[in-house]
């Protein structure tokens, strides 16, 4: 019987204890228990979330109150037609009202529709293998026929295709940025780890979905498909419950609104034509209901502005139409305007507020400070001290140290191996030195040694070349370079050189120190001592993730329209505060750890200070979410990771990055930015700002225009005893009078400087005070000079004076 996936710490047991647990052993399973599990747990693939049909795309597109207020209308209209004297006018009337929830329908699903279509091409589908011992011998197979228990061969440049007790390992590291937000890779170790450990310090695991950037290793498989790290979260996050968006919120109470007023009126009007009008007395009771009934329609298309809807959405289609020109895709229409009305973002670090690249930033080399220049994995830049250029040349041997000392390779501005590694060759390769020698050797990194070896044979000369955390590397040296030239390494020295690194380190640098030494011959294998020992200390290059170019200008734009940005990573504290601050991000600063140890009352005081969250995992990040939300905040959550996901489908716009997203994070979100810019959301914020302004000029617009109506169709029942405007003519003006300027209004582009104001609030209205004397004032007008018209050409006849 296997284990329960649910809740074994499997880190936390030896290798002898995971093959009990899973009946395995050095040779893998059987051909014969491989299939016999795979039809007892299934393939090891994610459960495919339902695929929206076309057909339920576009029934959703009925569900909004004034959408189901407009079917009455026409059902009421059909049913006088049916009872009444079959007037033809009726029967238009119904199929024009019908016609219009159609087009309605039909915008909203086509935009819906290419949505999805865009959604499924960004997802990246190909089917990848993984190498398997069956029966002692190594095969490949495809990664859904893994299942628990198989022994998995894991190589450098290969996704892990599940989750894996790691038990042999050589120099192995993952990086894991997409499950827990960390940037930096991973050491992965074989040894058993204590229990109660966080997901990102499981170091004898490795995890589905990760990327494996060096080394070798093999490992059990301890998890498949839906019982994964990836699993669980994207179960998570399918079990989500959507909610309305504000627009939608917005435009159903003006729908109650409409729909009850129309109720109202409606009533006070059938029983004034059932027992007080004057000129329907002679008819029998069931004809006068069925002229109340008339008059009834009358009053609700008046009422209601059939044109709303439509407007609405044709301002909303054209918004995600601008948004999609600024990299932008919009899921769901209605989420267009809920942007506008964002006041918190939070953002993931890695990949979003930062470029996602390691870059060099400062080197230390004889007893100098040098600054680098540069952009992520590009070969250009400058080498500075205080601020003025100094030839590259000068840094030779400490980049040549990085260059030979170095696994990684660079290609096309794309790293292959540890990101770390593939900053030394940038800031190498940014003064024209390129790789030479043959290495003859090479002593692995390791999390226990900190530090790694290669031996170069050059043209004339055996070298090692040593890289590692400066402390360790230092303590194998007893030289260093001071003037040019090799000098003897005293303990003044070495105190300078780590002031120097502990300096760099408080930056949030990830610093290596560098060494090397000339040697006749190589010592034995097993004597890495004498070959690491009597070095020469070179200096030192730190690096970071730095942020993304003008983000901070971003963020300070942000502010200054009423929004605060939050960062969220999976990042040591340090090296999160350091980024905050870069950027322009000032607030408390938290761990995960930290969160977890508050209250919920404790939080609900605290959430809307801490603006910075470091070593989080994904429930973390689905409280942050909450708390804020909570607190009456429209949450935007940006994201590209596994570990984003919960937290984008609980936020009120979750936005996945389009070319490092996970399918799970595009799946979970309402917006995916197609070139992965922070700055595209504060342009789709300013659309959506620029969209409920419009929505609110023409809601002003119809509803002045219905008011009248309404107030003409009212009025003449008692001043004139009749319907002056029938259905028909008051739908011609509510869609082609009305209407017509109504979408000009919609599709004006948003204003000049409309981020120096704070967003809306959540709770405002479409139409305010301000908004609601505009309507009563224009509609009153409207009444008075319609009702003047009438009284004076009713002396021809009815028919003109309608006319």
């Amino acid at each position: 019987m296997l284990p329960n996936k649910e809740r074994e710490a499997y880190y936390s047991l030896t290798k002898e204890e995971v093959f009990t647990l899973f009946s395995t052993n050095d040779s893998g399973l059987s051909e014969s228990e491989a299939k016999q599990r795979l039809d007892q747990y299934g393939p090891n693939k994610l459960t495919e979330k339902k695929r929206i049909s076309p057909l339920e795309i576009f029934a959703g597109q009925f569900k909004n109150l004034l959408t189901i207020i407009l079917l009455f209308a026409a059902t009421l209209t059909f049913l006088v037609y049916i009872f009444g004297e079959r007037e033809q006018s009726d029967l238009i009337e119904a199929a024009l009202i019908l016609a219009i929830v159609v087009m309605i329908a039909a915008l909203g699903f086509v935009q819906e529709y290419r949505a999805e279509k865009a959604i499924e091409e960004l997802k990246k589908l190909l089917a990848f293998k993984a190498k398997v011992l069956r029966d002692g011998k190594e095969k490949e197979i495809d990664t859904v026929d893994l299942v628990p228990g198989d022994l998995v061969v894991l190589e450098e440049g290969e996704k892990v295709p599940a989750d894996i007790r790691v038990i042999d390992v050589a120099s192995l590291q993952t990086n894991e940025a997409s499950l827990t937000g960390e940037s930096t890779p991973v050491n992965k170790i074989a040894e058993k780890l204590g229990r109660n450990l966080q997901v990102a310090d499981q170091k004898d695991m490795v995890f589905s979905g990760t990327a494996i950037t060096s080394g070798r290793g093999l490992g059990v498989v301890v998890a498949t498909g839906d019982h994964t790290q990836i699993g669980k979260i994207a179960q998570a996050v399918a079990e989500t419950q959507e909610e309305d968006t504000p627009i939608q919120k917005r435009l159903d109470k003006l729908a109650k609104i409409l729909g009850w007023g129309t109720l109202a009126i409606s009533s006070v009007v059938f029983v004034f034509i059932v027992f007080f009008a004057q000129d329907f007395a002679q008819l029998t009771l069931l004809q006068r209901i069925l002229h109340s009934f008339i008059a009834a329609v009358a009053l609700a298309v008046a009422a209601i502005p059939e044109g709303l809807p439509a407007v609405v959405t044709i301002s909303l289609a054209f918004g995600t139409r601008r948004m999609l020109k600024k990299n932008a895709l919009v899921r769901k229409l209605t989420s267009v305007e809920t942007l506008g009305s964002v006041d918190v973002i939070c953002a993931d670090k890695t990949g979003t507020l930062t470029a996602g690249e390691m870059t060099v930033r400062e080197i230390f080399y004889d007893g100098i400070s040098y600054s680098v220049t540069g952009r992520g994995y590009e070969t250009e830049g400058d080498f500075q001290k205080n601020g003025s250029k100094v030839e590259p040349s000068i840094l030779a041997p400490i980049l040549k140290c990085g260059l030979l000392c170095n696994n990684a390779q660079l290609e096309e501005s794309r790293v292959l191996g540890d990101p770390t590694e593939g900053a030394l060759i940038v800031s190498a390769y940014k003064t024209g030195i390129q790789k030479t020698g043959n290495r003859v050797r090479e002593v692995p990194f390791s999390s226990e040694r900190k530090m790694m070896s290669v031996v170069v044979q050059e043209e004339k000369d055996l070298v090692v070349y040593t890289k590692g955390a400066p402390e360790i590397v230092l303590s194998k040296c007893n030289k260093f370079i001071k003037g040019g030239s090799e000098v003897s390494l005293d303990e003044g020295d070495k105190k300078t050189i780590l002031a120097e690194n502990e300096k760099m380190a408080s930056k949030a640098l990830r610093v290596l120190g560098l060494a090397y030494k000339k040697i006749n011959a190589l010592p034995a294998d097993e004597d890495i001592a004498t070959l690491e020992a009597g070095l020469t200390f070179i200096g030192m290059q730190a690096m970071m993730d730095p942020p993304r170019e003008g983000v901070k200008e971003l963020i300070e734009k942000a502010t200054q329209s009423g929004i605060d940005v939050v960062m969220i990573t999976g990042d040591h504290l340090d090296t999160a505060k350091a980024i905050a601050a870069e950027i322009g991000i000032d607030g408390e600063a938290i761990t995960g750890t930290d969160l977890e140890k508050l209250s919920d009352q404790e939080f609900a005081a605290r959430v809307e200070k801490i603006k910075v969250y470091a070593r989080v995992n994904p429930e973390h990040k689905f409280k942050i979410v909450e708390g804020l939300k909570k607190k009456g905040h429209l949450v935007a959550m940006t994201g590209d990771g596994v570990n984003d996901a919960p937290a984008l489908k609980r936020a009120d716009i979750g936005v996945a990055m389009g070319i490092t997203g996970t399918d799970v994070a595009k799946e979970a979100s309402d917006m995916v930015l197609l070139d992965d810019k922070f700055g595209t959301i504060i342009s789709a914020i300013e659309e959506g700002r620029g969209v409920f302004d419009n929505i609110r000029k023409f809601v002003d617009y119809l509803l002045s225009c219905n008011v009248g109506e309404v107030l003409v169709v009212f009025l003449a029942l008692i001043l004139f005893q009749d319907v002056i405007l029938t259905a028909v003519m008051l739908l011609w003006i509510n869609i082609v009078t009305d209407g017509i300027p109504a979408v000009a209004l919609g599709l004006d582009p948003a204003e000049k400087g409309i981020l120096r104001y704070p967003p809306k609030k959540f709770q405002e209205q479409v139409i305010n005070k301000r908004v609601w004397l505009e309507i009563i004032f224009f509609g009153v007008a409207l009444t008075v000079s319609t009702l003047l018209l009438f009284y004076f050409n009713l002396s021809e006849s009815l028919q003109e004076a309608r006319a």
